[in-house]
């Protein structure tokens, strides 16, 4: 199943089809994070749905957070709009097209598809979400963060390396000309946004515990050659180097390591944006618009 929609703006992240690690140069994450640093304001509340543990069907969580923006405009005329939101999840198993993604992209019949696929509003080309991925999606009013689009992706990028480098020890980077994070020739985060009013959604997707087959169905983000890792994936890679495996290693266990990851998403999130989170609980009716 595929679903159109018609967009009144988008930022799309440059999308090249070439392989990052042969033409395109890394740039350093500490120079991005002390220009991050410097935007720092009073902090801003931020209503919070923790949903890391659930697998939310895409087309739900996707409504649900334009019913969220919609509710929030009206607030910006009113000078009512104190806070922000946060939705954090795992979805269901699917494929996403960008507002300007090209078919040519799906290595499969969109009418034989291997899951839902929907073409959304958001930058960026195809992707795929599922289980063992934690999905963020950002619902703030950059009128009181920075009104600046290349800022936010470059923030929400930042949360990334903070999270790879504090928790997991794991040196991750930014490549010139593409958006995302990647270690080394393996991109572990993709974003791709939506910003209506300065009001943004949408948002990144970090692999944790993701199986990667189903990346093999696309050409991910449109990039031709690239390869698409995981967090427990590169931990396991680096314990085969170091020639032996921990006999009690806290990131063995998948829904360990996807709790470790999402606490550290939590607080780099809290720390890049200088919010304060208010927990709130997601009733089934909320996805159903009631």
């Amino acid at each position: 199943m595929i679903i159109f929609v018609n967009p009144n703006f988008s930022l799309s992240p440059l999308s090249l089809t070439r392989s990052p690690s042969k033409t395109a140069h890394k740039i350093h994450s500490s120079i991005i994070s002390s220009i991050i640093s410097m935007t720092h304001k009073p902090r801003r509340s931020c209503d919070y749905y923790d949903l890391h543990k659930e697998l939310i069907p895409y087309l739900e969580a996707w409504t649900w957070q334009k019913a969220i923006v919609k509710e929030r405009k009206p607030l910006i005329e009113k000078q009512e709009d104190f806070s922000d939101t946060l939705i954090i999840l795992q979805h269901q198993p699917v494929y996403t097209l960008g507002t300007g993604s090209s078919e040519e992209y799906l290595n499969f019949d969109v009418k034989n598809a291997p899951f839902d696929l929907y073409r959304t509003e958001r930058g960026g080309e195809v992707t795929y979400h599922g289980p063992g991925q934690l999905v963020m999606y950002p619902i703030i009013n950059l009128r009181y963060h920075k009104m600046d689009l290349h800022w936010y992706l470059r923030a929400l990028e930042e949360v990334v390396i903070r999270v790879l480098s504090a928790t997991f020890s794991i040196d991750a980077s930014r490549v010139d000309g593409l958006t995302g994070v990647w270690v080394g020739d393996q991109k572990l985060a993709a974003i791709g946004i939506k910003v209506s009013q300065w009001i943004t959604f949408h948002g990144l997707a970090l692999n944790v515990t993701t199986d990667i087959a189903p990346f093999h169905q696309i050409v991910p983000c449109g990039i031709r050659d690239s390869k698409v890792g995981s967090i427990k994936r590169l931990l396991r890679e680096n314990l085969s180097l170091d020639g032996h495996r921990a006999a009690n290693n806290d990131h063995t266990d998948d829904s360990k390591l996807i709790d470790i990851a999402y606490k550290s998403l939590i607080r780099e999130f809290c720390d890049v944006f200088q919010i304060d989170l208010q927990p709130k609980f997601a009733s089934f009716d909320v996805f159903h618009g009631s």
